[in-house]
């Protein structure tokens, strides 16, 4: 029976390939000539609101023909799993032509004959890094003008069904969706495709790609560029090639394209600071010998013979400061000369990474058309969702929907108080890892001490470091599961204020996201660059937390290796995660969505099927893919004194990034709706602002954390030996205790060898001198040091900075000519062709086309030469 049903079911597919002599792996109506340029799905279940459904459907898809679309249903006989409709739109010309002219899009009036930049002489030895010309520049360059459709003679209309691109034309259906109605429910009136997916009327809205990515179509008529991106750009075997971006712009938009432009952009600036980085790491490799400071804390008869006042209460012991011999050496490697030499390098890098960036931006402004952009056309239109709650009218020049006053107040309120509330549980689960690191300190302490297993390695991993690294593993989990409660959090309180724009709501969210990120992912290496170790009082006199726990100690090698280990665990925990949920997790949905599809022949599974299960890009795709770049630029700007190696991972991160955004957009989500972009907008100014933060944050790191302003003091002040300044640094770095003078609280259960004195990292005087544990004076000219080092390093950066800014210009000179010039001619060509249209008008006896008109439209042409 079972061989019966297969045979069946053959017939019935063999009967459905004999059906359709066509391809339905198409982009095309079954007419061949129609082009969908947008797919609308759903499932006809019988649920309750089965037939509020069906009565939506029927009134949206007759709006939407009123609108002058055409609609083609594909039955859910015909879909692969038998469930599926699918509704296939097709704009025609008229509609095309007319929203076009709403929306204010360009198109081309004239071939551009402006020469174009002089030849690069080292254009030879990037040959290996450029891609075909035809790839980088699909299309020629074109003088545009805003569309009219009372002007379409001036444009070049070759064909009218290829003059709209695909994202022109999706970028259109989608403004008619967005705003098409479908009914009034309880009183009040209902538009929008978003709306009708939310309520489960539709199931899914998208464009399609224009073929499969990896192999081209068989339809001649087929651009067939997401094939092209595919072998061109979203596979990893070329990473070392430069991006396409022309045609990024052309297939997603301007604003998907102004993203990967902004991302290869700061990635080819992250490898100069991943040099002078690495050259800074291996200088302190190469001098690591050399550290006196080592060497002293290494050596049996000085390190071996401190003996140190305990690390815990009761539960530790004493111990001898060459158990840390190999954690100083380790140190060395980030707390050395260098590091304040890349701190003040990274501080004039980011400087011109944002001015360079500038200029970038100008130059795609100019190419992709977008230099009189403006804002309303796009990202300052009202949002569908505010126009539908909105019901009051302002009345003025424009009437349009508001929101009144006390309504905004108490929306604002609820948002500032939620957001407030969650940055409160970021700053509790810090707190909760400080209580742990604590607490934990003395068992690592005790079981490294008793168990014989760990002898080997205890020079390496001393407790501070065991505890420093599980402490980092726990925040980085802290971390990603608020992270994945706060974006739901963020995005629910920002649709709860109904921004008005989509401008205004993407800055909104863009605020609300970045400031718990900021303090979520950064909160930690704060706490250990500039809390640790700092308020830990001294033997006998100890600060408590909670009155509980004592407050932890930096290693005697300082705290910047414990910086370094915080950093490099949630920089590259977060880089790694990051991949695993961009790349993994979309490919396994997938092919658990296609798993069934396998088996069916190619003309059975159609191209809106195919794209139907792929995953969907979604309005905030872009949002949290500059989030988490904006993320990892706070990572190498405002902790990189800690951590010079930090930009290499961040450039082979952002290497393997540019592929697997790619990728993912180009083979594992359906084609996101075209949308206009003319800058980073927001993420501007924050770099901005984390580009100012960085010099303070650094300053702080190198004053306070690091160990180079005492070794400094004492290398001019203190240095008692001509020969070797810096021996007897380590000596004169710690302090003297009397152990006697312990309380019961604090002393150490047992004293197997009876030391009467133990030591500690201070500055303060010993237990024989009148001010007995006071601050010594040495402590006081360090704190002055450190504090005009801070104020000298601000200022000068600062200074550079502001100079470096000031001396390069925001547009290159060339692009501001070649603007000029283009406006000029654009506007010769449009006068021109009035006065044309005028004296065709004259000559048919136009009484309407006077003579002042026609003198009018010549002074016109005269004075835009005169400009």
């Amino acid at each position: 029976r079972q061989s019966g049903r297969r045979y069946n079911l053959f017939l019935k597919r063999r009967l459905r390939i004999d059906k359709r002599h066509q391809s339905i792996d198409s982009i095309f109506f079954r007419d061949g000539v129609r082009r969908i340029d947008f797919v609308l799905s759903y499932v006809d279940d019988l649920n309750k609101e089965w037939e509020k459904k069906l009565e939506r459907r029927k009134e949206f898809e007759s709006n939407l023909q009123k609108a002058g679309l055409e609609l083609e249903t594909e039955d859910k006989k015909e879909s692969e799993d038998g469930k599926i409709y699918f509704v296939k739109i097709h704009a025609p010309w008229e509609v095309l032509i007319t929203y076009a002219e709403v929306l204010n899009i360009k198109v081309p009036i004239k071939e551009n004959d402006i020469p174009s930049m002089v030849e690069n002489p080292l254009d030879c030895m990037l040959a290996p890094l450029r891609l075909p010309e035809k790839v980088m520049h699909p299309d020629p360059d074109y003088f545009t003008a805003p569309f009219s459709k009372d002007k379409q003679e001036l444009y070049l209309i070759n064909d009218e069904s290829t003059f709209f691109s695909p994202s022109m034309r999706n970028r259109i259906v989608n403004y008619i969706l967005t705003r098409c109605p479908y009914g009034t429910e309880e009183g009040k009136k209902k538009f929008g495709i978003k709306r009708l997916l939310n309520n489960g009327t539709y199931s899914a809205a998208y464009p399609l790609h224009d073929c499969q990515y990896w192999k081209k179509a068989n339809d001649p008529n087929c651009d067939n560029e997401r094939y092209t991106l595919y072998m061109e750009w979203a596979r990893f075997l070329r990473f070392y090639k430069e991006q396409p971006l022309d045609l990024i712009r052309k297939y997603y938009g301007e604003k998907i394209g102004i993203y990967f432009a902004w991302l290869g952009f700061y990635t080819e600036m992250l490898f100069l600071a991943a040099v002078v980085g690495l050259i800074c790491f291996l200088y302190g490799l190469f001098t690591m010998d050399e550290n006196m400071s080592s060497k002293e804390i290494c050596d049996p008869e000085i390190g071996g013979e401190i003996i140190m006042c305990p690390l815990c209460d009761r539960e530790c012991d004493y111990w001898r400061l060459n158990t840390t011999c190999e954690s100083s050496q380790y140190s060395h490697l980030f707390d050395n000369v260098a590091t304040l030499f890349f701190a003040i390098f990274m501080g004039i890098w980011v400087t011109l990474f944002l001015e360079f960036w500038k200029r970038r931006q100008a130059r795609l402004k100019y190419e992709w058309d977008l230099v009189d952009f403006e804002e309303e056309q796009q990202q300052l239109q009202l949002r569908p969702e505010y126009e539908a709650k909105c019901t009051q009218k302002k009345k003025n020049p424009v009437t349009q929907p508001y929101l009144p006053i006390t309504s905004q107040a108490v929306r604002f309120c609820i948002s500032g108080t939620t957001v407030l509330f969650w940055v409160s549980l970021i700053i509790a689960s810090m707190i909760a890892v400080i209580v742990y690191r604590l607490a934990v300190y003395a068992a690592f302490a005790s079981l490294m001490e008793n168990t014989q297993t760990l002898q080997p390695i205890r020079g390496l991993l001393t407790p501070q470091l065991a505890t420093s690294v599980t402490a980092s593993c726990l925040n980085f989990v802290i971390i990603m599961i608020l992270n994945f409660l706060y974006e739901r959090i963020a995005i629910w309180i920002t649709d709860m204020e109904i921004p008005r724009t989509h401008m205004e709501y993407e800055n909104r969210l863009t605020m609300k996201m970045f400031l718990f990120q900021f303090v979520n992912y950064y909160s930690s290496c704060f706490y250990v660059a500039f809390f640790k170790g700092k308020f830990v009082g001294y033997p006998g006199a100890y600060t408590y937390m909670f009155n509980r726990w004592r407050n932890e100690e930096c290693d005697p090698a300082g705290c910047l290796i414990e910086l370094t280990t915080q950093l490099t665990i949630v920089m590259a925990g977060k880089q790694i995660w990051g991949n695993i949920q961009e790349a993994i997790v979309p490919w396994i949905c997938n092919w658990w969505g296609r798993r069934k599809a396998r088996n069916n022949p190619e003309n059975l599974y159609s191209r809106w099927e195919q794209d139907h299960d792929l995953q969907i890009f979604g309005a905030l795709g872009l949002f949290y893919e500059y989030l988490e770049m904006v993320i990892q630029f706070g990572f190498i700007t405002l902790f990189v004194a800690s951590f010079p190696l930090a930009p290499l991972l961040a450039l082979m991160n952002n290497i393997l990034e540019i592929r697997v955004d790619s990728w993912k957009l180009t083979t594992q989500y359906r084609r996101p709706v075209a949308a206009k972009a003319h800058s980073i907008g927001v993420w501007q100014e924050i770099l901005n602002g984390m580009a100012i933060l960085s010099v303070v944050t650094n300053a702080f790191i190198v004053a306070f954390t690091s160990d180079m302003i005492p070794r400094l003091v004492y290398y001019y002040a203190y240095s008692e030996s001509e020969d070797s300044p810096m021996s007897g640094y380590i000596n004169n770095s710690l302090s003297v205790f009397l152990i006697s003078d312990f309380p019961d609280r604090n002393k150490p259960k047992i004293n197997p060898e009876n030391f009467s004195v133990c030591r500690y990292r201070d500055y303060r005087y010993p237990p024989d001198h009148e001010r007995r544990y006071l601050h010594s004076m040495q402590f006081w000219h360090i704190l002055a040091a450190k504090l005009a080092f801070i104020i000298i390093m601000e200022h000068v950066v600062f200074i550079v900075k502001f100079f470096v800014a000031w001396m390069i210009p925001d547009v290159p000179s060339d692009v501001k000519a070649k603007i000029k010039r283009e406006k000029y001619l654009t506007q010769k060509i449009l006068h021109e062709y009035e006065l044309e249209k005028l004296k065709e008008r004259l000559c048919q006896g136009d009484k309407g086309a006077t003579q002042k008109e026609f003198i009018a439209t010549e002074g016109r042409m005269e004075l835009s030469r005169a400009m």
